[in-house]
Parts: C-alpha cells; sequence; structure tokens
C-alpha cells in the first residue's frame, strides 16, 4: 500500500493532507523518515509514527472505552460532550461509532468500531450479546426484587417483559444483573419496575470482555476486530 493511502485509510486527513504530512518528514516508518507519499509499505503488523505519535495500522477499528460520566454516546450530543472527544482526531474521522449506548451518567465499559458488519451483528437484538452492570440503588434490595428482575417485569412501552439473565446482590443497596438485550434506559427502568431506584450505573463487560482494571476512566485501547463475540460465548461464567 503507498504510504500516503495507508495514512488516508487511517483517517489523518485528506488524501491531499496525507501526502502533506509525508512530503514534510512529519512520517516514520520503522524508525526512519519517509518523505516519499507514493512509497509501497506493507501494512500487516505496521507501526506508524506520525509527528511523533506510533500508530498501528488497523483495517478496521474497534476500540475499547473507559466510559466516565458526564459524556453522551452520540455523534451531536445536547448538554454534554460527547465520547467521540475522548478519542484521538484520526479515529473520529474514520468514522468509529458507538456499539450501542450509555447514558451520560453511566460510566465503564463501551464499544466503537468504523465496522459496519460488527457493530450490526453486536447491537442487533437475536445476537443476545451479554452485558453485565452493576447498579447502586436507592434503597436495599430484597430476594423479591432479585427474583421479579429473573421473571420478568413488564415496561411501559413494551409488552414483551425485559428479564435480567442474571441477577444478585453485591452489598445491601447495589446489583449486579447480566442482561443480553438491549432497551432504552432498560437497568433503571427495570429496577424501578421492582420498586427501587439506579443512582449510580456502571457496565463491567460486554460479551467476551471485561473492563481492564489499568484502564482509567477517559482511556482507551484497541482491541483485535476479528474477535469473537458468538452469543454461546458470550455470557460471563
Amino acid at each position: 500500500m503507498q504510504l500516503a493511502a495507508l495514512l488516508f485509510s487511517q483517517g489523518f486527513g485528506t488524501r491531499r493532507e496525507c501526502a502533506a504530512l509525508v512530503r514534510a518528514g512529519e512520517v516514520r516508518v520503522g524508525g526512519v523518515v519517509v518523505d516519499e507519499p507514493w512509497a509501497e509499505v506493507e501494512p500487516t503488523g505496521l507501526v506508524v509514527e506520525v509527528g511523533g505519535v506510533a500508530w498501528p495500522y488497523h483495517p478496521r477499528a474497534l476500540v475499547l472505552l473507559h466510559k466516565p460520566p458526564g459524556y453522551e454516546c452520540s455523534q451531536k450530543p445536547g448538554a454534554w460532550p460527547s465520547v467521540m472527544t475522548l478519542l484521538p482526531p484520526p479515529l473520529r474521522r474514520r468514522g468509529v461509532q458507538p456499539v450501542g449506548r450509555l447514558d451520560q451518567d453511566t460510566t465503564g465499559l463501551l464499544l466503537l468500531t468504523d465496522d459496519g458488519g460488527l457493530l450490526h451483528r453486536l447491537t442487533h437484538p437475536k445476537r443476545h450479546v451479554a452485558k453485565v452492570y452493576q447498579a447502586t440503588c436507592a434503597d436495599p434490595v430484597t430476594e423479591d426484587q432479585l427474583t421479579r428482575l429473573r421473571e420478568g417485569v413488564v415496561l411501559h412501552d413494551d409488552p414483551a417483559p425485559a428479564r435480567a439473565a442474571s441477577a444478585a446482590t453485591t452489598g445491601p443497596h447495589a446489583l449486579e444483573l447480566t442482561l443480553t438485550e438491549g432497551r432504552y434506559h432498560q437497568v433503571k427502568r427495570m429496577v424501578a419496575a421492582v420498586g427501587n431506584r439506579v443512582v449510580a450505573l456502571h457496565r463491567s463487560r460486554f460479551g467476551p470482555l471485561a473492563l481492564p482494571d489499568d484502564l482509567p476512566p477517559g482511556r482507551w485501547r484497541w482491541l483485535d476486530a476479528g474477535m469473537r463475540f458468538d452469543a454461546a460465548q458470550d455470557a460471563p461464567g
């Protein structure tokens, strides 16, 4: 692949802007400045330096973000800044989108990708990708509430019951829920339906992925875009 074309595919600007970056000596390959935009490079496993910052080549982007509170999962946010502002410009330019949404006050694991096929597979209702949430509730969580969450509760806009794949207490006011479907404000509405209220919500798992302990809020990292999210593997053990 030509070097300027590779930079373009990674979101470093228009084709002309990428060629200009190379001619200006801003790009290194293997630690050596390459100033010929049409120089051929092998993209597989390549890490280029652009303006002194290392950038691994990914034909499709899949990243994991530790979402902090106070950010909307939207390209066009309203009252709060977009989670996109937490990503570097190349990822924003290449069009990564959140896989599902977390409310502005919800924290935790958020995936973003520019792979339309993967995005569809992970958000399609028939996939039943498991997601694990930790909720802090206003009132103590009772066994009756846990039973009702597992058996299913009816939300006002959908006659089909919303069920938790698992529900357990992790403290007097703390609840861990595993969901295999995605509905609007689902955790908060399910908890409200059994007579309690969520005051804080955090997502710790998405399919086979767990939020890394060493990833601070607001930071992100690359994932393997070829990793599998088969439904049979998704429910945590």
